[in-house]
């Protein structure tokens, strides 16, 4: 019932087209597309022949995208504690590893930090790894499981990497399904959609965030809601930016964010009572067995700052491209 499940979930799934808002460099050739190499527990994703990220499916707590590059082969996440001693790097939080899809309190388990006590997001199979010219596909399948062993969430996962002259897009087309009876997100800060970027975005060394209502800071940024959030930072001599897109369709949309200014970039529709301090809001979220709920983001790894890599307009394009279910 599992495999019918997942192929009728692939048959009706349709990633969201990439339309690119001109780019000074929009003319240049695709060149060799993405490719993607699988091995015994990761994929080598390529674009155009150079590393772009692995997706590490194997031998963590969760599955990760490690390391994230820009087009030009900057590196844009932390290296800690994949690689331990980066020069400057922070080494909190080794559970921020990478790129991540988890929750902090699923049934009162947590699945964001990484202990004995915590729960783990194991991968159990592939329904298509697909290079491309123009786009390749991931898509799989993973179970939420407990330190009892226990799975509380099935989780299917489709990832659309695109290839774009100058920039790096992914989409990740999530859905998560109660496995075995009921299942609470509860309220909390620790969420959901993550990734913990390079040193240099942290705001003590001059790193920008900024979100699509014109917050701009940690301050004016962290527990807000808002449709995207972009991070850019000055990497020798290069101005490079990450953004986060959340699209009209997705699970509480325009969702809250757990962004900081150490270098935590989380999207996160749970954590209410948090984010606004005060104990009578309930982000919290319920689902009967075989209920599910859908998240769609879009990461966007561009040149330049906010306005210069038109994030605006990329964020219109992108809700834009796909109706509502």
């Amino acid at each position: 019932m599992k495999r019918m499940a997942l192929l009728a979930w692939i048959c009706c799934w349709v990633p969201i087209q990439f339309t690119p808002i001109s780019l000074a460099e929009g003319g240049k050739s695709a060149g060799s597309g993405i490719a993607l190499k699988q091995e015994a527990d990761k994929v080598e994703i390529l674009a155009d022949g150079q590393p772009f990220t692995t997706y590490y499916f194997e031998g963590y707590n969760k599955p990760i995208f490690f390391p994230l590059r820009a087009a030009s082969g900057t590196v844009v996440t932390r290296g800690y504690p994949m690689i331990p001693d980066v020069a400057g790097e922070t080494k909190d939080h080794p559970h921020q590893k990478g790129l991540w899809f988890t929750h902090g309190d699923v049934n009162g388990i947590d699945f964001w930090s990484e202990s004995e006590k915590t729960g783990k997001i194991v991968h159990r199979k592939f329904a298509m790894v697909k290079s491309g010219s123009k786009s390749a596909v991931l898509a799989s399948e993973n179970e939420w499981i407990t330190p009892v062993g226990e799975v509380v969430l099935k989780e299917i996962r489709g990832v659309t990497i695109y290839n774009q002259p100058g920039v790096r897009v992914m989409d990740f087309d999530l859905k998560l399904i109660a496995a075995s009876g009921q299942v609470k997100f509860g309220d909390t800060k620790e969420g959901s959609f993550g990734m913990r970027l390079a040193q240099p975005f942290s705001e003590k060394t001059g790193g920008h965030i900024e979100n699509s209502r014109g917050g701009i800071g940690e301050a004016a940024c962290w527990g807000k809601s808002a449709s995207w959030v972009d991070y850019t930072a000055k990497i020798g001599s290069e101005t490079v930016g990450v953004a986060v897109f959340d699209h009209p369709t997705s699970f509480r949309h325009p969702t809250h964010w757990h962004v900081r200014g150490y270098c935590l970039f989380a999207v996160n529709p749970f954590g209410l009572h948090d984010f606004y301090n005060d104990k009578s809001k309930d982000g919290s979220h319920t689902l009967q067995k075989g209920e599910f709920v859908s998240f769609r983001y879009r990461v966007y790894i561009h040149p330049g700052t906010a306005q210069e890599a038109g994030i605006v307009e990329q964020y219109k394009a992108f809700a834009g491209q796909l109706k509502a279910k």
